[in-house]
């Protein structure tokens, strides 16, 4: 009896220490800022177009890194730590978390409340950041102020900032503090770029732009998004050699949609539109940061291979559908009901749901892809009816690790289409899959080690009908649930197509496996020549995206 208990102490704790590991290992690391307007989150109100640089750092780390802003305009070193700020930033902070410290454009402000010393208390503060900072594990890193843009007439910088840059780089050496001199970097991009080009960083604005300032702004301190955006790239390009820790989250994307004005975009059209048409020797990659964006999507033919990578959380959602009338009066129909439409080859979306969140009010697309190697990984595409039409005729397309949901025919159209470890939900008895291949096509839907399940009550679910005569779906190494029916398959009422239709599994597996009573007209497939993925999806030019997926579609590290 000791011993048993003693094995069993013993296992507990082992499994303790294995869990407490686990969670450690999934910690999420948190870069605090305290600051200045230059670094401060912006209010949004008016279409606001001012960014301070941490306000859009968030667009370039990965969601293992959270970036906790508490930078405020007009505040000192002094002002922060008076008002308490400092207090309530430096309780949160846990070990192995950072903070990012810059201060120094309200240092020099004259009156009481903000105005520190160089070498005496504007170093003492410092200092203060610092000491508190590791005293509870964090890992502190000086910046030194950006420059304000204020050229002389010899086309060169002119200093506003005096010795502040200086006690900072003195704390820094002093305390051995991770260190960033902004001053230098902002000046030298400034200076390089000039007088007129650098007024495209701040906040210099044509009246009767903005509603926040219908007369416009000749402001050369603070930042517009362009310049939030290029700075908060400055310090991400220091990484590498300053803060080593933090380069392996560091993630480059050519736009940012965000709906909390980090990104270069609030709606992700807006992003979309502003691709290069025919790009065609790079890729566009495309961050959608978390929330939800109902909008209309269209990828248009000539915006080409772009990325479009979410983080947790991205949903583009809408709510149109078949019978809902357009501004004519018109039924929209099926294919005019679609939250996305995408028409461009080479298109990849990671980590993002597509919605329409009609719900069963009949055909309601939640995505419609016409374009030519078209790749889904970890998507999900959620509606009841039509959820997601595969359209294009020349079109292959390749969903790896996706969720697709819904009632009816909710995967349906004439294109080549290969699902990956995907899991195939019905919301409703029905129909998962409703092909309309064209005569002489090889492939229509070819399902691999996919997981078919359904809501409660749910319990007679078809694998496909033949939305045309030459319908092709096959399914491989798949594990139903038992709500699908014994005899597998559906003729549509058209009894002709059962001699034209390929419906074929092999080795299904699961309370809806059921060989022996699928339709006749149905075929169990004993080997699997000529089902290698890369061969369904060839076509003639060799496609291959999961030997190739990574290289083409990696965002730049």
């Amino acid at each position: 009896m000791i011993k048993r208990v003693t094995f069993f102490l013993l296992g507990l704790v082992l499994l303790v220490s294995f869990s407490s590991f686990t969670v450690e290992k999934k910690k999420k690391i948190t870069i605090f800022m305290i600051g200045d307007s230059t670094m401060a989150d912006k209010s949004l109100k008016g279409g606001n177009p001012e960014r301070g640089w941490g306000h859009m750092l968030p667009g370039f780390f990965s969601e293992d890194i959270v970036v906790d802003n508490h930078a405020q305009n007009g505040r000192s070193s002094k002002s922060f730590i008076d008002e308490g700020r400092w207090d309530s930033v430096i309780s949160k902070v846990k070990e192995g978390d950072y903070v990012f410290i810059q201060f120094g454009h309200n240092d020099q402000k004259t009156d009481e409340k903000r105005y520190t010393k160089p070498g005496d208390t504007y170093d003492a503060n410092l200092i203060r950041f610092v000491d508190e900072t590791r005293a509870k594990g964090g890992i502190p890193v000086l910046f030194t102020s950006i420059v304000r843009r204020k050229f002389g007439s010899d086309g060169k910088l002119i200093d506003t900032h005096g010795e502040y840059p200086d006690a900072v780089r003195r704390v820094a050496a002093q305390k051995n503090v991770l260190f960033i001199d902004m001053q230098q970097l902002t000046h030298d991009l400034i200076e390089n770029m000039g007088d007129e080009e650098s007024k495209k960083l701040f906040m210099w604005i044509p009246e009767q732009t903005f509603p926040c300032c219908p007369d416009g702004k000749e402001d050369d301190t603070h930042l517009n998004v362009f310049g939030g955006r290029t700075l908060a790239r400055l310090v991400v390009d220091q990484f590498n050699e300053k803060i080593p820790a933090l380069a392996p989250y560091v993630r480059y994307y050519d736009f940012v949609v965000a709906k909390d004005g980090s990104g270069d975009f609030f709606t992700v059209q807006e992003a979309i539109d502003a691709v290069p048409d025919f790009r065609k020797n790079a890729r566009t990659t495309v961050l959608v940061r978390g929330g939800i964006y109902k909008e209309k999507l269209i990828i248009p033919e000539s915006k080409i291979n772009v990325s479009l990578i979410g983080e947790d959380g991205a949903v583009l959602s809408y709510d149109d559908y078949a019978d809902k009338k357009n501004i004519f009066g018109e039924n929209k129909g099926t294919s005019g009901s679609a939250s996305c439409y995408i028409y461009a080859p080479d298109f990849y979306a990671e980590n993002i749901t597509f919605e329409n969140t009609s719900g069963p009010v009949g055909q309601a697309v939640a995505c419609f892809v016409s374009g030519d190697r078209v790749f889904f990984k970890r998507c999900r595409f959620l509606g009841f009816q039509d959820t997601l039409y595969t359209y294009g005729k020349q079109s292959r397309q390749y969903y790896e690790d996706c969720y697709i949901e819904g009632t009816v025919d909710f995967i349906f159209g004439w294109s080549t289409a290969v699902f990956n470890r995907c899991r195939i939900h019905s919301k409703r008895d029905g129909y998962i899959t409703a092909p309309s291949t064209d005569e002489g096509k090889p492939y229509g839907y070819v399902f691999y080690d996919c997981r078919l399940t359904a809501d409660e009550g749910v319990d007679k679910v078809y694998l496909s009908r033949p939305w045309r005569p030459y319908a092709k779906a096959v399914f491989i190494r798949c594990d139903m649930g038992r709500h699908i029916l014994p005899e597998g398959w559906n003729n549509w009422n058209k009894p002709e197509a059962e001699k034209t239709v390929f419906y074929a599994e092999y080795k299904s597996t699961g309370e809806g496996a059921n060989p022996g009573a699928r339709v006749p007209y149905s075929h169990q497939l004993t080997s699997l020549d000529g089902y290698d993925i890369e061969k369904v999806l060839a076509g003639d030019d060799g496609w291959n995206p999961t030997k190739d997926g990574n290289r083409i579609f990696e965002v730049k590290r």
